[in-house]
């Protein structure tokens, strides 16, 4: 596994955390896993990423900026999931 997969991985369980604060109105411990995550998303090669799994990372400024904590939770949910299917498809040789 690269050191890459290792930070996707730990961002894809931060974004499950803060889907699941949010859904137990736990808002200070959503809001410690947003910042985990973003500290995740910092340390992402994301040059070496496919391009549309750049396009998510992108996109996940918007998700933690997000005001609407449902849609919030929602979101951080979805990417979860698409960052875990990315991670195993990377692992599985070719």
């Amino acid at each position: 596994m690269t050191n890459n997969n290792v930070v996707l991985s730990s961002l894809a369980m931060d974004l499950k955390r803060i889907a699941l604060g949010l859904h137990r109105k736990s808002y200070s411990m959503a809001d410690r896993f947003t910042k985990e995550a973003i500290v995740r998303k910092k340390e992402t090669n994301t040059a070496s990423l496919a391009p549309y799994m750049q396009s998510i990372m992108n996109k996940l400024t918007d998700v933690f900026a997000d005001d609407d904590n449902e849609r919030k939770a929602e979101d951080a949910l979805m990417y979860s999931t698409l960052i875990q299917n990315y991670v195993m498809k990377e692992q599985v040789p070719s």
